[in-house]
């Protein structure tokens, strides 16, 4: 069974992702900011990680800065879950591993599990 960890502030939102994932047979793990995702990476480092990048205290961009300078996480794929999408580009995050970026307020729990399938494939 595929290992996904979701990180976000927001765990209605975090727990809504997850009882989604785990419909199609996936582990989920939750972590509610980065230092816990980065605790819970090196204890068990997932197949693929959910992010939203606003969240308090270190935000996502410097999880996936810590995640590239680590050559055994730099593969993992990221998928950016945020409502911010409009400072965020493509082509910059992959840079960081980043595969999707979903715009919270437009997508749907499907659009999510989706993105999941797609890099756990």
């Amino acid at each position: 069974m595929k290992h996904v960890l979701i990180i976000d502030d927001d765990r209605w939102f975090a727990e809504l992702l997850a009882k989604q994932l785990r419909g199609i047979n996936v582990d989920v793990q939750i972590a509610a900011h980065a230092l816990e995702a980065i605790a819970a990476i090196d204890e068990r480092p997932p197949a693929a990680i959910i992010l939203d990048i606003f969240m308090p205290g270190p935000n996502g961009f410097v999880l996936l800065q810590e995640l590239q300078s680590h050559s055994d996480l730099a593969q993992i794929p990221v998928i950016i879950c945020t409502v911010s999408t409009s400072e965020l580009r493509m082509e910059d995050a992959a840079a960081y591993g980043v595969r999707q970026i979903l715009d919270k307020s437009t997508m749907t729990p499907q659009s999510a599990v989706a993105a999941v399938r797609k890099v756990l494939v």
